[in-house]
């Protein structure tokens, strides 16, 4: 399986402060990959590296074979990789149709939208329910299912996910947690990013531990869930 996603002895941080250390990490094409990390590890900051939203001050990333830690945000995300933010971050005033349709501004014009409006409703109908609806005064976990289908628009080769069960209901977790699987099995990569360990490992193909803004462990997901210190940190063993 070639890699899809790489990064190398990435080092980063805000102003005079380093927040990742040294940071290297792969993503294989077709997995679900999860990074693991208290609040403050650094699993954001990662995320925002990836994207361009702050920049590398030492290491490589690659997508696809190509460098893109100096590449403008927009040009990474034209290239095929897809955010789902932490918070959602939808656009609260406009409908449910018109956030979809804002993820697919990176396409090109004429492109098959309802046809890929037609898969989101498919894997989300409460989405159709509520295709008119404000985003705004949709439910957390709505927001969530939006903030999802928005990413899947651009129609990208993989998607990131920034805490995508921040806030939301057991069930819901759940809910979220069984998408990400279809999500995968519609062959799109998955880079996860989560506090809720056992969630994410059980669906994860391998995982991350990230302390202090440093890879402590790595592995296959199995392995880390009867891992003693991702026991002890992270699930409560």
């Amino acid at each position: 399986m070639a890699d899809i996603l790489t990064l190398s002895h990435v080092d980063a941080g805000y102003g005079p402060t380093t927040v990742l250390s040294d940071v290297s990490l792969t993503v294989g094409e077709g997995e679900i990959v999860a990074l693991l990390g208290a609040n403050a590890a650094g699993k954001t900051t990662t995320m925002k590296t990836i994207f361009g939203i702050v920049r590398a001050r030492k290491g490589q990333i690659t997508f696809q074979g190509k460098s893109i830690e100096r590449a403008p945000t927009s040009v990474i995300v034209h290239s095929g990789l897809a955010l789902v933010p932490e918070a959602r971050r939808i656009f609260s005033r406009m409908s449910v149709y018109e956030n979809l349709q804002m993820g697919a501004y990176s396409r090109p014009t004429g492109s098959d939208l309802e046809g890929d409006l037609t898969r989101v409703y498919e894997l989300f109908p409460r989405l159709k329910e509520r295709t008119s609806q404000v985003a705004g005064t949709l439910s957390g976990g709505e927001q969530q299912m939006l903030a999802m289908g928005r990413a899947l628009m651009a129609r990208p080769k993989m998607i990131c996910m920034d805490e995508p069960s921040m806030g939301l209901s057991p069930l819901l977790v759940q809910t979220v947690f069984d998408t990400i699987q279809e999500i995968r099995k519609q062959g799109v990569t998955v880079f996860v990013v989560e506090q809720n360990a056992f969630m994410a490992l059980n669906i994860a193909d391998r995982g991350y531990v990230l302390q202090q803004g440093r890879i402590v462990l790595a592995d296959a997901a199995k392995n880390l869930l009867t891992n003693d210190l991702v026991r002890r940190a992270y699930l409560g063993g």
